[in-house]
């Protein structure tokens, strides 16, 4: 059979064999890979990466980036740690605290988009500069210091299990399931793909560019917001660098998953197996005994295998 034509009717399914066979292969190595114990480790570990890269996957799909996840996760740690019940302060807003900070999580998404669209600034250049200046509000707003998280029902959250899960875990499934449906069911979902295959296109048929860009920049907020809740829960405290290499991680599952750098092509349910194999690749050498710095490399060669196979270079152009 013609391997060209295999490739077009299976390609898509690429990420999933790879993760098949990544599994089989750590298997092999540590017998200790596929237990139930082992399962609810990487779905713990998997939570944070998930709901990052859904935020971010909307902006690729678009032809854009975000590189503002850490400043954003920053300040959704930092301020969870500061409405909770902490040492630092006399606030004790317990699960309230939550809607709070995906609301600033979604406007600070919302300013992106905004000075993307209007004052047309390049996606990434926004993004980076809001990346900082998030950091920069997160390290005032405790003084450079760490907050720890004392509220024990929102720590529980990331400590108890349902079915071997910790609640943060089926929390972050739950809000792929959301990001699911919003992108096949909904006209921002289809505007979406439309900009990302072509924005001049998508323009003369009527679409809403500006409108949907700050929608999608807002929703992309709100994700990363939520990484930020999860990443306080799990560690138990809040500061200014929480965030610290999360982008690397996020951008790698949506590459790895099959969403194409330059639009219109992948979608979240590519990210949550690029995910997927990002964390389960973590486990396995950690399992294996591999120290972290050797984990980043292998990370770092195969996001960039992944970019040099899903390019198009007939069709490639700048990230808008």
């Amino acid at each position: 059979m013609n391997i060209k034509l295999l490739i077009n009717k299976y390609g898509h399914l690429a990420p999933l064999f790879v993760l098949i066979f990544l599994c089989i292969i750590l298997s092999f190595f540590n017998s200790n890979f596929l237990t139930i114990t082992n399962a609810g480790r990487i779905a713990n570990s998997a939570a944070i990466p998930l709901v990052l890269s859904i935020g971010v996957t909307f902006i690729i799909i678009l032809g854009g980036i975000d590189l503002s996840i850490e400043g954003v996760v920053a300040i959704g740690a930092v301020t969870l740690s500061l409405l909770s019940l902490n040492a630092n302060n006399l606030n004790d807003l317990g699960i309230f605290a939550i809607p709070i900070i995906l609301l600033i999580g979604s406007l600070l998404g919302c300013i992106n988009g905004l000075l993307h669209v209007y004052l047309k600034i390049p996606s990434f250049m926004v993004t980076l500069g809001f990346s900082f200046v998030g950091i920069g509000v997160a390290t005032l707003m405790i003084g450079g210091i760490t907050v720890r998280v004392l509220d024990k029902s929102l720590r529980s959250l990331a400590l108890e299990r349902f079915l071997n899960f910790s609640y943060v875990a089926w929390i972050g499934l739950f809000a792929w399931v959301i990001a699911l449906i919003f992108q096949n069911k909904t006209k921002f979902g289809t505007y979406m793909y439309a900009i990302g295959g072509g924005e001049d296109i998508a323009k003369l048929s009527g679409i809403p560019i500006n409108l949907t860009k700050v929608v999608l920049f807002s929703i992309a907020g709100f994700y990363y917001s939520l990484g930020g809740i999860f990443s306080a829960l799990q560690l138990g405290q809040g500061n200014a660098l929480i965030g610290s290499g999360r982008l690397f991680t996020a951008i790698t599952a949506v590459v790895v998953g099959g969403t194409a750098l330059s639009g219109g092509v992948g979608g979240v349910q590519n990210t949550f197996i690029g995910v997927l194999i990002v964390v389960v690749l973590s486990n396995g050498l950690i399992l294996m005994g591999i120290p972290p710095f050797y984990q980043q490399g292998v990370q770092g060669l195969i996001i960039v295998v992944a970019i040099a196979l899903s390019l198009n270079r007939k069709t490639i152009r700048i990230i808008k």
